[in-house]
């Protein structure tokens, strides 16, 4: 009775083992592919965790803690109207211009305070695929067809990716819709003005922190991207004064908080990351240490923190041992066998477009290059299309993110569906072009 209790840890022990005892070690494209995923969770750690996540993750606890569920389920609820709900879901989502991983944290908050799965969904979708830099930088180095074809279909795969999901699991919604519907309406704490200009200053510190470099060195991007951090350190200053003024942090923790990030930024004025950094972790230090509403914000921050970091750090270095860091860096797989898989438009070729672009990750604007350097290897038209399509809206890590907050049916009928649809826009615009 005992042994039938232990074969379970006795079959992992000796899978371990064997793995172990033929890691092929030594084998030139396999030593690549362990330095090459070592190399794209070291950028990942340096260019997207600290200036993307950590604001991502303080925006996600906000939302649960500071917009009452009222609000939520009023915008983005099963029971909201459907034009309402799916409008600000994919315009709200749009405007962030985050990528895949950094979408998700915001997802897992308004997920948890209620939102309407086919709105959830489409906010899911359209926060990295309609991304308008992107967009225009695709027009202007792939072609205008091309960026114009990517519009088209982003901002329609999240309406109608959403409606779907809603369709499908609709007994859950409308379970969802009753129950909603018989919740009391709570207090509100603050005006609803308050609550969004709040937001906003947290919105503007993620997307100008984040505000990448643009192809010319004149007009509005590049002058943005100049003064980039200065306008982040406005943001940051409106967000600390509206802490202490409307959310009743004491001033004196505030200034606290400020100072190392004032005297980094003063002593090392091209490293703005060291100041950002201190930034981040004196509003760590002040929420945790507080009572009532902020310390709530940096319990549910922090709980956001320990379930999708972990997921996505390990999702990236499979990611990176797969397919490697970078264009040109090979992992396990050839980059020559993706190039023959994607070439000409066939079903087959828009298809596997759809499922590479899917577990790539890609960060903001670089499926542009990439996509540069196929399509200069003989990729189609259609399945370039199908990738740009499928790939910044999702990758291996946000998958593994997503399983965890929706469980693994739902996941699998999202990611099915971005494939899918990728992959039929991919085909009618091959043929088409």
């Amino acid at each position: 009775m005992k042994w039938k209790k232990e074969w379970k840890p006795l079959v992992l022990i000796v899978v371990v083992f064997l793995t172990c005892f033929y890691l092929p070690v030594g084998i030139p494209r396999f030593d690549n592919a362990i330095t090459e995923a070592l190399q794209l969770v070291k950028w990942y750690a340096r260019e997207h965790v600290l200036l993307c996540l950590i604001p991502a993750f303080f925006i996600a606890g906000a939302i649960s803690v500071f917009i009452s569920q009222a609000s939520v389920m009023k915008y983005l609820g099963a029971n909201a109207p459907k034009v309402l709900a799916y409008g600000v879901a994919s315009v709200s989502g749009s405007v962030l211009a985050v990528c895949s991983c950094t979408v998700l944290p915001l997802f897992s908050g308004i997920w948890r305070m209620g939102a309407g799965l086919g709105p959830a969904t489409a906010f899911l979708y359209s926060g990295p695929a309609i991304n308008v830099l992107a967009i225009v930088l695709t027009a202007r180095i792939l072609g205008l067809e091309l960026g114009i074809a990517r519009a088209v279909g982003a901002i329609s795969f999240s309406i109608i990716i959403g409606l779907l999901m809603h369709l499908i699991f609709r007994k859950e919604e409308q379970e969802k819709a009753i129950a909603q519907a018989a919740l009391p309406e709570p207090e509100v704490a603050r005006p609803l003005w308050k609550t969004a200009v709040y937001f906003a200053s947290m919105v503007g510190i993620l997307i100008f922190a984040n505000w990448g470099k643009p192809e010319s060195g004149a007009g509005l991007w590049h002058f943005l991207y100049s003064a980039k951090w200065v306008i982040t350190a406005f943001f940051g200053l409106g967000f600390g004064i509206l802490l202490t003024a409307w959310f009743q942090m004491l001033w004196w923790k505030t200034v606290i908080a400020a100072v190392p990030a004032i005297v980094l930024a003063v002593l090392f004025p091209h490293q703005p990351v060291l100041s950002f950094a201190a930034a981040s972790i004196g509003l760590s230090v002040i929420t945790s240490t507080s009572d009532g509403e902020m310390g709530e914000w940096f319990g549910v921050t922090w709980g956001f923190a320990k379930q999708i970091l972990p997921l996505l750090l390990g999702g990236v270095l499979v990611a990176g041992a797969l397919l490697g860091s970078k264009p040109g860096q090979e992992g396990l797989i050839p980059n020559a066998w993706v190039t023959w898989a994607v070439g000409g438009n066939s079903l087959t070729s828009n298809f596997l477009a759809s499922i590479i672009g899917a577990f790539m990750y890609f960060a903001t604007l670089t499926e542009v290059p990439i996509l540069q350097g196929l399509i200069g290897s003989g990729m189609g038209k259609g399945p370039a299309l199908a990738l740009l399509l499928a790939g910044p809206a999702l990758s291996l890590p946000s998958m593994l993110v997503i399983y965890s907050i929706m469980g693994f049916k739902k996941t699998f009928v999202y990611c099915s569906l971005v494939v899918i649809m990728s992959t039929i826009a991919g085909i009618l615009f091959g043929a088409l072009s």
